[in-house]
């Protein structure tokens, strides 16, 4: 049978002389695997384009629960986040997070909180004229809420360590060692408790900055074991350092 939904694209890759495979995050029925026919051929223009990390399509699919792998009927672009494909430092940043939500969203359950998260953040990074340096952070940081290992605010300036095991903000070192230290402590409680629209405020530098993003990192590996190394992180701490 056919069902409609909407889908954010996470990653393709290429499937036959003229086909791909597409990860995608949709609205109805969470994470799936969706293989598109004939896009790549001459006759369809090369319709790849539509199925870059971050694009946001209205699908019609022929869905079967107990199929791994859907196959796609029809496709529209409902949101082309036009400056994200055009802008180097933007596209680096959609690949980073396109490769976090393959390797995070497992579950095929779907989650509507969590997509309106991910469409609503897609439009506000593409529409954003700003600074938008941090924006990955903020993104991480809001993300752990949907996944079940929200980080907790920081409400007691002695608590001056991010414990990254329990999420939580304590006055001393924790004994396992897994912790942040007091400025990088500092730089994520801000970002717990600013929005997209203020995360330009928290001045980093290059080098600061990707130290939070690896203490990020870390702290999402002990939260989902067994998380594989993501491969584009090096280059986007090379694009914002």
């Amino acid at each position: 049978m056919t069902e409609k939904t909407r889908g954010i694209v996470l990653h393709q890759i290429r499937y036959s002389d003229s086909g791909i495979v597409v990860w995608i995050y949709s609205r109805k029925f969470g994470r799936q695997s969706l293989m598109i026919k004939g896009v790549r051929n001459k006759k369809s223009g090369n319709q790849t384009a539509l199925f870059q990390p971050m694009s946001v399509l209205d699908l019609v699919i022929y869905y079967k629960e107990s199929r791994g792998m859907q196959t796609v009927k029809e496709f529209y672009p409902a949101y082309s986040p036009s400056d994200i494909f055009f802008n180097i430092r933007k596209t680096s940043v959609a690949i980073f997070l396109g490769e976090v939500l393959a390797t995070v969203l497992r579950e095929e359950t779907p989650n509507e909180e969590l997509y309106d998260f991910l469409e609503s953040s897609v439009i506000y990074f593409d529409r954003c004229t700003g600074d938008y340096a941090n924006f990955h952070i903020a993104f991480l940081s809001g993300l752990g809420s949907f996944l079940g290992f929200e980080p907790g605010r920081r409400t007691d300036s002695t608590c001056k360590y991010f414990d990254l095991v329990n999420g939580s903000f304590t006055a001393f070192p924790p004994v396992h060692g897994n912790y942040a230290d007091e400025q990088i402590s500092g730089i994520l409680a801000a970002f717990f408790a600013t929005s997209y629209e203020n995360t330009n405020r928290i001045a980093l530098t290059g080098a600061v900055r990707n130290e939070v993003l690896d203490t990020l990192m870390k702290y999402y590996s002990i939260h989902l074991p067994g998380l594989k190394k993501i491969r584009s992180l090096e280059v986007l701490k090379q694009v914002f350092s």
